[in-house]
């Protein structure tokens, strides 16, 4: 869902000056609780308008048209066409990968996209087709979010897109910077929105071999955030995140192990 937010959405400020604000308002937005309020989770400070969102989203707005139209797509889209349709929408996104590989200083990774973007635009037919993964190169999108993740930048607040699912605050920064890289700035609204459709109802078609696994949960809210933080830390470090030790939680158990071995004769 958040595929289509993220690519109809046309903007005309300076994504220059939007993206230096922002980011320096970054870090501030993310320890801002509401004066005399205690905030249950410091990433979560609008959790008291997200949740209204997440269910008018999820309840509502998937439930009655995101599914089924994804479904429809899925049954009655010839397999081939569709997977070309998608390889095309996919291919424009190479141009703003490869920006954003350089700017974390990923040369190989630039030069791989390069060379789909070419070959895919031009043997590939202008991206319906894939001969770039016959020779190993992969695709792997980088988004100007995980740039900003690179260099330091918090996610920011955790955020619920009515109708169309989470994100941060960092994540529209870097949506919004997107939008700015050749050739998605020079599509005119009606393509782009065929195009966003397209990568829309694929990525909610991707979605249905977990749905049960979200429809089973306590609280598929919490569960939808702390999946969507690891996906993002996931990204930024290019599937090898850090590990992650609560200090409390050490001393907790450290402080149970010592008990343990008091109580043995």
């Amino acid at each position: 869902m958040n595929t289509i937010r993220k690519n109809i959405l046309n903007a005309k400020n300076s994504p220059a000056i939007i993206a230096v604000v922002f980011s320096l308002l970054l870090g501030a937005c993310s320890s801002t609780p509401s004066s005399e309020e205690t905030v249950s989770d410091p990433k979560d400070p609008l959790e008291s308008i997200n949740r209204p969102f997440w269910t008018f989203t999820w309840d509502y707005a998937d439930k009655y048209v995101f599914k089924p139209a994804s479904e429809g797509y899925v049954e009655y889209m010839p397999t081939e066409l569709r997977s070309g349709v998608h390889n095309m929408a996919l291919n424009l996104n190479e141009p703003s990968t490869i920006i954003n590989n350089l700017l974390q200083a990923k040369f190989t990774d630039a030069a791989k996209s390069t060379g789909r973007f070419v070959l895919n635009s031009t043997v590939g037919l202008l991206g319906f087709f894939d001969p770039a993964s016959d020779f190993g190169w992969d695709r792997s999108q980088e988004e100007f979010g995980e740039v900003l993740g690179s260099y330091g930048v918090g996610d920011g607040p955790y955020l619920v897109i009515p109708a169309l699912g989470p994100s941060s605050v960092r994540e529209e920064v870097g949506d919004f910077v997107d939008r700015y890289y050749w050739p998605l700035a020079v599509i005119d609204f009606w393509p782009n929105l065929l195009r966003a459709g397209v990568l829309g109802l694929e990525a909610r078609a991707s979605l249905a071999d977990q749905e049960a696994i979200l429809n089973d949960a306590i609280d598929p809210y919490e569960f939808v955030k702390n999946a969507y933080f690891q996906n993002m830390q996931y990204k930024v470090y290019d599937g090898n995140p850090p590990i992650e030790v609560n200090a409390e939680e050490e001393e907790d158990i450290d402080a149970y192990l010592d008990e343990l071995d008091e109580i043995e004769p």
